[in-house]
């Protein structure tokens, strides 16, 4: 499953052993991989030697294929990878003929070298192969080329942000404007009190023209 017919030079293919990432595992998470992902395919590997583009933020981006046994949410499985890799992660995840994508940006630990800090994960919804609208554009230099994968990812709004850090502000923002209209429909749909149920739609729309004028914005 090729999604982003990148460069053969980037090309690895090699498949890393689930006990790779022991060291970092509790007993509970060793079960995990065992009985959830069947394969971890490292795939190809972006940087200056390969596509010949520098980074500043970034210096390097591989891609990892997870196939799965079943179809649970291998996300804690992802953060222990991520976090036990210094370099920024594009995980294709997939299972029964269908894939979703996703990336975390990160930052070395302040007191463990062996370890990255998540600061924000994007992620798509699953799709079919033949359905895919990502790509990995290798324009400009390596950050741009991660922070435009993470825009696709976003996928709310148009890209107008100049940084990673504030294009994760913004889905921060969108995140919790989400929650905040899903307690609210929530808060209606229980509320008897007419007067009450009225202020709670009032709110509900204001929250809602928040999150159309950050999505469009």
């Amino acid at each position: 499953m090729d999604l982003f017919n990148l460069p053969r030079q980037t090309v690895i293919n090699r498949v890393v052993p689930k006990n790779a990432f022991d060291k970092y595992t509790n007993t509970k998470q060793k079960a995990l991989f065992s009985s959830l992902i069947l394969r971890i395919t490292w795939t190809n590997k972006l940087s200056e030697e390969t596509i010949n583009l520098k980074g500043q933020e970034i210096s390097e981006i591989q891609v990892f294929k997870i196939e799965l046994k079943e179809g649970g949410d291998p996300k804690s499985l992802l953060d222990l990878i991520d976090k036990s890799i210094p370099y920024h992660i594009i995980f294709i995840v997939s299972h029964n003929g269908n894939v979703f994508l996703s990336t975390s940006k990160k930052h070395p630990h302040p007191t463990n070298d062996d370890n990255s800090v998540i600061d924000w994960t994007f992620r798509s919804d699953w799709f079919t192969a033949n359905e895919n609208q990502f790509s990995l554009n290798l324009k400009k230099s390596i950050d741009a080329v991660y922070q435009d994968f993470c825009n696709q990812l976003s996928g709310n709004f148009k890209a107008n942000e100049k940084s990673i850090s504030e294009l994760i502000d913004r889905n921060k923002e969108v995140d919790k404007l989400n929650k905040e209209i899903s307690s609210l429909k929530s808060a209606i749909s229980k509320c008897k009190q007419f007067n009450q149920k009225v202020e709670l739609n009032m709110k509900l729309k204001e929250v809602e023209a928040k999150l159309e004028h950050l999505c469009d914005g």
